[in-house]
């Protein structure tokens, strides 16, 4: 077999399912962490040990990813998959949480920079999550690794309807546009097993995913029409432009009264987040580039409010990114986790832009 046939063969193949586990665990990393901190905070920090002992949750951490290292090693069944993102998810949470205790000499838990390090390391697996969502066409093999990693329903006696009539589908798809007989062969035999098993076909019964996204579905479909879904969009980027332009208005007369400013640098320095006064310029910086991602949000609401909705919201969607790559970074290192409310805000309302975007402005959508 040449080189080149060889290598396309053995090229790696993305789950058919890959994007279900991935949100599972992106969800599972930020509900982790918000309720570790959350938990800790309302319980005073307690201590799992006594003396010299001490059982910090990165243990906790460390073993969920240990069992959701192993799940998928050992059973084939789909369940371990979700298991194992579910697991992962929430050990990955528990065990980074404490990275500022792997970071300092002094295994200060309450280091500045572990926030940001916690955040992005967030960010860069939501930028997994939207790489792989992102379609992309696939081959007649690719195709075939999908549809035999679903036969595992009909091993389980748990092919629906709705599966049943993917799977075939699929396996015409492969019929039709591959040239390799052999695997034409396997995906007629399929397809011949499967319609004997028409009778065999059990009810439906979606997952907890697929009731969410068919509920919301149904709600876009039947209650938010564009006017409405315009009324949510303004009303939550006048939210956030209020919030953004009004308290950091407030910080920015506060750095420019000197006995204020003096007290706001000693707390700073007492807390560890600055040097020196020089280090306020980072500060500064925050507070500047988050007010002008204010009067960006409040720019879009006025350009909704004329009817100019295509750059009203690809202002909003820039004006979001920025402020959840960026500038989050570094008010999370100054504000700790007090900023995960914020972003828990901004984050779905960037995805209702998008989505809001991809309904009814973009031309395929349309046509």
């Amino acid at each position: 077999m040449p080189v080149k046939n060889l290598l396309e063969d053995r090229s790696p193949v993305r789950r058919k399912h890959a994007t279900t586990h991935l949100l599972i665990t992106v969800l599972c990393f930020a509900f982790s962490v918000t309720a570790t901190r959350v938990f800790l905070n309302l319980t005073g920090f307690p201590q799992i040990g006594g003396g010299n002992l001490h059982i910090a949750h990165v243990l906790w951490g460390g073993l969920f990813l240990f069992i959701a290292s192993l799940l998928p090693l050992i059973w084939v069944n789909p369940w371990a998959l979700n298991l194992s993102a579910l697991l992962s998810g929430l050990g990955v949470g528990l065990f980074i949480d404490e990275v500022g205790k792997f970071i300092t000499s002094t295994n200060n838990y309450f280091y500045p920079s572990a926030a940001p390090i916690i955040y992005a390391f967030f960010l860069l697996t939501v930028l997994v999550f939207v790489q792989v969502k992102h379609k992309k066409e696939v081959n007649s093999r690719e195709l075939m690794y999908g549809i035999l990693e679903d036969f595992a329903e009909v091993l389980d006696h748990d092919l629906s309807k709705v599966e049943y009539d993917r799977l075939i589908n699929e396996l015409n798809v492969v019929i039709r546009d591959n040239e390799e007989v052999q695997l034409v062969t396997l995906a007629r035999n399929l397809q011949e097993y499967l319609k004997s098993r028409q009778n065999a076909l059990v009810e439906h019964h979606p997952d907890l995913l697929e009731r969410i996204a068919e509920t919301w579905r149904k709600f876009i479909n039947k209650w938010l029409t564009r006017k409405r879904f315009q009324v949510v969009l303004i009303v939550g980027l006048l939210i956030w432009a209020g919030w953004a332009i009004s308290s950091q208005t407030v910080m920015f007369l506060t750095t420019h009264n000197g006995e204020k400013l003096e007290q706001l640098v000693q707390q700073f320095m007492a807390a560890e987040l600055i040097r020196n006064s020089s280090g306020m310029n980072a500060f500064e910086a925050q507070i500047l580039m988050e007010g002008a991602m204010g009067i960006a949000a409040l720019v879009a609401v006025v350009l909704f409010l004329l009817k100019k909705d295509r750059p009203a919201t690809w202002i909003g969607i820039i004006d979001l990114v920025f402020t959840l790559v960026v500038v989050n970074l570094i008010t999370f290192y100054f504000d700790q986790f007090s900023t995960i409310a914020f972003a828990a805000f901004q984050f779905p309302l960037l995805v209702l832009l998008i989505y809001y975007k991809r309904k009814f402005l973009d031309r395929k959508s349309n046509s």
